[in-house]
């Protein structure tokens, strides 16, 4: 996703600087004129790579609260069986526990 992102950037602001020069090349304007277009393309160019930064920073937000949220949920789990196992163990000892304490009393 980030290479797809920056390959488009990169795309937007090479676009940009040859329309630029062939603006220059083939301009029919006056100095001045041909100046404020380039200003404006230079300002619409930011903007769009503003908006695409942006929708960069959100798609990678949400990745991330995806991870976060299937990481606590897998932590979650494993406490859950740690739990579970922790109890079978407890079960197990007091069993064998319970059993020497019947055969010590019998001796």
């Amino acid at each position: 996703m980030a290479s797809n992102a920056s390959n488009t950037v990169i795309a937007l602001l090479a676009g940009a600087a040859v329309g630029a020069g062939l603006g220059l090349l083939f301009a029919p304007d006056k100095g001045t004129e041909t100046r404020k277009k380039i200003k404006q393309k230079f300002n619409d160019s930011k903007d769009n790579l503003s908006d695409k930064l942006d929708e960069l920073v959100d798609t990678l937000k949400g990745k991330i609260s995806a991870v976060e949220h299937s990481f606590d949920q897998s932590l979650n789990q494993l406490v859950e069986d740690g739990k579970e196992k922790t109890e079978d163990i407890i079960e197990i000892l007091e069993a064998k526990l319970a059993a020497l304490k019947k055969e010590v009393s019998k001796k």
